[in-house]
Formats: structure tokens, sequence, C-alpha cells
């Protein structure tokens, strides 16, 4: 599965990489998550936000993936925002030995995820 957009960010030597994916149906969210695990094999975090709006019905999840500072939640937020309803965001994270804290966990995510969807409008995937 490609991405519409992919970015990787940087912050205090920990390594974000962010993704944006177009889905049809709930059952690519789990390609997408063991596409990334092997893609990242040193990603101790693989936080995401998937928002599925359609005919059948609607789906919204998100998760943390024991990482701190509800990052899951701050993805959510970017595609509710952009209006992105068939959509799953998520963003690798591999640790640079800096711990950066759950504000600074919150605002990578968010500056990573803001990114990609960003890219993927001048783009023009959106």
């Amino acid at each position: 599965m490609r991405p519409l957009a992919a970015i990787k960010f940087e912050e205090k030597r920990s390594h974000f990489y962010a993704h944006l994916y177009l889905i049809s149906d709930q059952s690519e969210i789990n390609d997408i998550l063991a596409h990334h695990r092997l893609e990242y094999k040193k990603a101790a975090h693989h936080c995401y936000a998937v928002q599925l709006i359609g005919v059948d019905g609607s789906f919204e999840d998100n998760r943390n993936d024991g990482e701190v500072g509800h990052p899951g939640r701050f993805l959510m937020e970017i595609l509710k925002r952009n209006k992105l309803k068939s959509h799953v965001l998520i963003v690798s994270r591999v640790f640079g030995g800096i711990k950066l804290g759950p504000g600074g966990v919150s605002r990578a995510f968010k500056m990573a995820g803001n990114g990609v969807v960003e890219l993927a409008r001048e783009q023009g995937s959106l």
C-alpha cells in the first residue's frame, strides 16, 4: 500500500516518520501497521488515527502504542480538522536518546502529522 504522502521529522535526535494513507476498508489498517512495523523495525511506537466515514456507517480509532502524551488523539484532531474522512495518519517514532516529555512528544507528533497532510495537499493528493 502506497501512502499519499510521507515525511521524516526530527526532534532532539528522535525520528518521526509520518505517512498519510487513503483507505476504503477497516481491514487495511492492520496491513498498514504490519508494513510500518517491518519498515521501521527500530521504532518503539507506531501511533495512528483513522477515520472512515461511508455509506455503511463510520469508524474512528486512534492508538498511542504506549507513547506518552496521547499522540493518537492529536493525530485524530488533524484528520478531523482537515476533513479527511477515509484516511489513516500514522507516525512511527525512533527514539534518539533524549526524552522529550509528554508535551514535547505531543508537539513532535503534531508537527509530523501536520507536515505530512500539508505535503499531500501541495502534491495534489488531497
